[in-house]
């Protein structure tokens, strides 16, 4: 029972990783999912506290990653199709990694570019918003991203410090 929680678990994890930066899946709440398995393996010792405290930190970033592209936006006067275009920037840096680790960084803000322009006539303001947009999504996107690698190493911590619990025919 404990491998099958153990495994879950680690599914969840990297399924929160990927999650943080694609706009589909809740990344940090899949990966709080995974510390609560791992918790829920009969090995390990419940800590309630310890949950209770992540789970109020995923819910938190999960909001923040609405509220700050949106804030981000308003600031430099972007619209929500900035914001679309960022995440559709977004999409096409992953489905198609043209431009490799920096394609994550610069279709994004071509997205937004690309929505602005389309939502207004003026260049010189589109490209403000844009920035803006692509500011906010990115600063939800690192929040969102550094939550569920935080979360994955305190998982691979606690499944480290049960080791022999969890896998007792490795350790008999």
């Amino acid at each position: 029972m404990d491998e099958l929680f153990l495994f879950l678990g680690f599914l969840l994890m990297l399924a929160g990783i990927l999650g943080s930066l694609l706009p589909v899946l809740p990344g940090p709440p899949l990966s709080w999912l995974g510390l609560l398995l791992l918790y829920l393996a009969p090995s390990v010792p419940m800590e309630a506290w310890f949950l209770g405290i992540t789970g109020i930190i995923a819910l938190g970033v999960l909001v923040l990653d609405y509220l700050v592209p949106a804030m981000g936006t308003k600031r430099f006067g972007g619209s929500r199709a900035g914001m679309i275009g960022a995440t559709v920037g977004l999409l096409v840096a992953i489905v198609f990694p043209v431009l490799g680790l920096f394609g994550i960084v610069i279709w994004p803000f071509l997205g937004a570019v690309a929505g602005e322009l389309a939502n207004r006539s003026d260049h010189r303001s589109a490209l403000k918003a844009a920035f803006g947009s692509f500011v906010g999504f990115l600063t939800g996107t690192f929040l969102k991203f550094l939550l569920a690698v935080i979360y994955f190493g305190l998982f691979l911590f606690k499944a480290w410090q049960y080791r022999d619990l969890l896998f007792p025919y490795l350790y008999s």
